[in-house]
């Protein structure tokens, strides 16, 4: 996708991610009727991304409250490539939850770049998903020898979801906010990290931060 093109530049606190969870493509039948359907997970629960500097997993229960949101199915995130949409829960784009994450599915609709995608879905040229959202509640555990991990909590709104051709471009800068109000707010109270498994104070953060970061552009 073009950069230069990215909506979500626009929109304060917006992030995205993608997942290793296939996209696919299926004609059902019903009597004489065939239908086109694309569907695919466009985030899983508990399963650990690795975004350089820290780690990232998503909680059951965070995309609770957004599945009411103004929802596009979009092409590589373009928002010139409607696939499908959803508005409180209604409309050309089925969202849900299972025990596995957020799945979306909708009817290929007969447009030429929707057929287009239908046949690279079937072929195997694109196999993955991406989603873009905000954040509402996240908390961060400090680990011995590991990166930090953010863990989070309740999504404050989902704005696509979306099959791409290239895993989605990464800016954890949002993220990086959000570990500086949390180091800040921690150094201040002198308090362990709640939730933590590891009871450890957050003397070193800043360090390790900037070290996984240079290796991270290695």
């Amino acid at each position: 996708m073009n950069k230069g093109k990215d909506y979500i530049k626009n929109i304060e606190g917006a992030e995205r991610r993608y997942f290793m969870q296939t996209v696919t493509a299926e004609v059902r039948t019903a009597g004489d009727e065939k239908t086109a359907i694309i569907e695919g997970y466009g985030a899983v629960y508990n399963s650990r991304a690795d975004l350089g500097w820290f780690e990232e997993e998503i909680l059951p229960g965070a995309f609770d409250e957004v599945l009411n949101d103004d929802v596009r199915c979009l092409i590589n995130h373009d928002p010139n490539l409607i696939l499908a949409r959803s508005v409180n829960g209604k409309g050309t784009l089925s969202l849900s939850l299972d025990s596995k994450g957020l799945k979306y599915s909708f009817e290929t609709p007969d447009i030429s770049y929707a057929r287009d995608l239908q046949k690279s879905i079937e072929l195997g040229n694109i196999d993955k998903s991406s989603f873009s959202f905000r954040i509402k509640e996240d908390k961060w555990i400090k680990r011995d020898n590991k990166p930090e991990l953010r863990q989070i909590v309740k999504f404050k709104s989902l704005m696509d979801v979306s099959p791409v051709t290239y895993p989605a471009y990464i800016d954890s800068s949002v993220a990086k906010r959000s570990f500086d109000a949390f180091k800040d707010d921690t150094e201040e109270t002198n308090d362990t990290v709640t939730g933590a498994s590891e009871d450890n104070c957050i003397s070193g953060y800043e360090a390790r931060y900037k070290f996984n970061l240079n290796k991270c552009k290695q």
